[in-house]
């Protein structure tokens, strides 16, 4: 008699599990439906598209896209789900389409006291001017990073390392394109950085004089350079540097001196004189 009963329990047992494993199975193959639309749409026609393209997992119910991704929405039971109609369930659920409102920052035009969104000059180097207002021509010119050195005497580290470094923008090189690619900075702030490299116009003037003295005088030292290698290749004859760098005096004739009782010589070559005494 237990016997029976064991063996009776164990079937029940059997049967739970069987239809657990029933339900998991149809779970993989309604999900793998899921996951290829086409291939759902040759086999069952007549489906709902509601309940073919919602998946719930662990309580949150999905939405397959189509494109290869689910999107999580908020889910809005229908006016018969709420009177208690248990039919109501299948017509599918109502998703409700959220818009996320984007919050828009206006900028106040530095010249014409304008709201605006974006400019070139904004976007590119954080100077709140309109494109309305902008000169290109004249106030808002750009200048390369060469001349923007030149004229102001900055280094690359008073363009990058000073903070804050100075945008720019890159261009092709409008004289060869095989060549790097040109920095642009707005004129205005590399004006506003030289006078704090400076302190003051009247400095950076100075500056530039100091430089163009340096200038000249180098200018000098090279021309005299030149000038004096000119001569000693003109007369090479008479000066060269094997005579300037060994040269051995040849001495004519002793001459006596009475007054000192001293003797003098004078070298053949290149008229040196010296005096001594005879012991």
């Amino acid at each position: 008699m237990s016997t029976e009963d064991k063996t009776t329990t164990l079937t029940e047992a059997q049967k739970v599990r069987i239809e657990r494993n029933r339900a998991k199975a149809l779970a993989l193959k309604q999900a793998k439906l899921v996951s290829h639309p086409y291939a759902l749409a040759k086999k069952d026609t007549n489906a709902g598209e509601g309940t073919t393209s919602i998946i719930k997992v662990q309580g949150t119910k999905y939405i397959d896209s189509g494109g290869g991704f689910l999107i999580e929405q908020p889910v809005q039971a229908s006016q018969n789900a709420n009177s208690g109609d248990p039919a109501a369930g299948d017509n599918g659920p109502k998703v409700i389409h959220d818009t996320i409102a984007i919050p828009v920052q206006y900028e106040e035009c530095l010249e014409c006291g304008d709201a605006f969104v974006d400019s070139f000059l904004f976007d590119n180097f954080q100077h709140a001017v309109c494109d309305k207002c902008r000169d290109a021509d004249g106030e808002h010119s750009l200048i390369t990073r060469t001349e923007a050195k030149a004229e102001y005497l900055l280094k690359d580290c008073d363009f990058d390392k000073r903070d804050p470094p100075l945008r720019y923008i890159s261009r092709k090189n409008p004289h060869n394109i095989r060549w790097g690619e040109m920095k642009l900075y707005l004129h205005l702030q590399v004006q506003k950085r030289a006078m704090e490299v400076w302190g003051s116009e009247e400095e950076l003037m100075r500056q530039h004089e100091n430089r163009v003295e340096k200038r000249e005088v180098g200018k000098i030292r090279k021309y005299n350079k030149e000038m004096k290698q000119l001569r000693m290749e003109v007369r090479s004859s008479l000066y060269t540097k094997e005579t300037k760098a060994s040269h051995v005096h040849q001495y004519g004739e002793d001459t006596y001196n009475e007054d000192d009782d001293t003797y003098t010589h004078t070298c053949t070559t290149c008229s040196f004189t010296e005096t001594y005494e005879k012991m």
